[in-house]
C-alpha cells in the first residue's frame, strides 16, 4: 500500500474511531499495535499519569489515552488562559488542562474523529468539568481565530500528520503573542529506516510519521516560532522497539544496531515571538 496523504488520513481516522470503540466495551489501548498492547509493558503508553492526576477522571478518560508523554505535567499553565489540545482522542489532556486554567481560563480540544470526539463529550459530562470545548477538525485547520490561544499542547498526534509544516503554520497563527508551544510527540534521532517509513500502519503506531530532532527544530523555526527546545522524555531500547515492532513483518533483531535508542519520546517547546501577530485582527506588542 503506497503512502498517500489521503489513506494515512483515513487509516488514522478509522484506527482512533475503532479505539474510542474499544473503549466504550471496556478494552485499552496503546499507541501500536504490538504485543505489548494494552498492558503496562507498552513501551509508550504506559505509566503516562500518576494516580493524583487520574483521581476524579471517568475510567474512560484515562483508558482512551493514546498519547507518548504527559503535556499537561510538563507545560507551564496558569489560572485564566486558553489551551488548545491538538488531536484531543478521548480528551484526557484537555480535562486535565481545564483543571490547571480553572474557571477563568478555557480548554479547547481538536479533533477529525467523530467517536472520539462522542467519547470525550461523554467524559466530560461525567467529570463535571464546565470551561471544555471539544471541536471537530483537522489539526492543519484548526477552527479558531488568529491570536485566540495562550498555550497549544498535543500528545503524540501531530507525528501522524502529512502536512507537518501545515500544522505548525496553524499553531503559530492562533496562538497569542507570547503564546507557548508545549506538546508531547515521538521524534527520531538520525534518519529513519525506509522499512520502518513505508509501513503505511506504522503512523497509526506513532512511528512512523516521526520527525528527526533537528528537522523538528527547524520546521518550528521556519513557521516563526523562537526559544525552541527539545526535551527528551522516555528513549526506546531495542525490547521497546521488538514491542511496537511486532507483527509488522519487520526483522527487528537484524535492525536492532540502527533501531536502539533512535527513537524518543520528547516534550517539544516553543514560544511565539511577543508582536506577532497573524491575520487582519493583527494584535501590537
Amino acid at each position: 500500500m503506497s503512502i498517500t496523504t489521503e489513506n494515512i488520513k483515513e487509516i488514522v481516522k478509522e484506527s482512533y474511531g475503532q479505539a474510542a470503540l474499544r473503549v466504550r466495551t471496556g478494552g485499552s489501548l496503546c499507541c501500536g499495535s504490538g504485543a505489548a498492547c494494552g498492558t503496562d509493558a507498552d513501551p509508550i503508553t504506559a505509566n503516562l499519569y500518576d494516580e493524583k492526576q487520574k483521581q476524579g477522571l471517568p475510567e474512560e478518560a484515562v483508558l482512551a489515552s493514546l498519547g507518548c508523554g504527559n503535556p499537561t505535567a510538563l507545560a507551564q499553565l496558569n489560572a485564566g488562559e486558553t489551551v488548545l489540545d491538538l488531536g484531543s482522542g478521548g480528551g484526557i489532556d484537555v480535562l486535565l488542562s481545564a483543571k490547571r486554567v480553572g474557571p477563568t481560563g478555557k480548554a479547547y480540544g481538536l479533533d477529525m474523529t467523530d467517536e472520539m470526539l462522542a467519547l470525550a463529550r461523554s467524559n466530560q459530562a461525567r467529570s463535571g468539568i464546565e470551561n471544555v470545548e471539544f471541536l471537530k477538525g483537522e489539526i492543519e485547520h484548526i477552527p479558531l481565530p488568529d491570536n485566540s490561544v495562550d498555550v497549544i499542547i498535543s500528545n503524540c498526534v501531530i507525528n501522524l500528520s502529512t502536512n507537518k509544516n501545515q500544522v505548525l503554520k496553524e499553531a503559530f497563527r492562533v496562538l497569542k503573542p507570547g503564546g507557548r508551544f508545549a506538546v508531547s510527540d515521538v521524534v527520531t534521532r538520525g534518519e529513519m529506516l525506509p522499512e520502518i517509513r513505508e509501513r503505511v500502519l506504522l503512523w497509526v503506531g506513532c512511528i512512523a510519521g516521526a520527525l528527526e530532532e533537528n528537522e523538528y527544530r527547524a520546521k518550528l523555526i521556519a513557521a516563526g516560532f523562537e526559544s525552541v527546545a527539545l526535551e527528551p522524555t522516555r528513549i526506546y531500547r531495542i525490547e521497546d522497539a521488538r514491542a511496537f515492532l511486532s507483527g509488522q513483518g519487520i526483522d527487528v533483531d537484524a535492525l536492532a544496531p540502527q533501531i536502539d535508542g533512535k527513537f524518543m519520546s520528547a516534550f517539544v517547546r516553543a514560544t511565539k515571538p511577543v508582536g506577532t501577530c497573524c491575520g487582519p485582527s493583527c494584535c501590537k506588542a
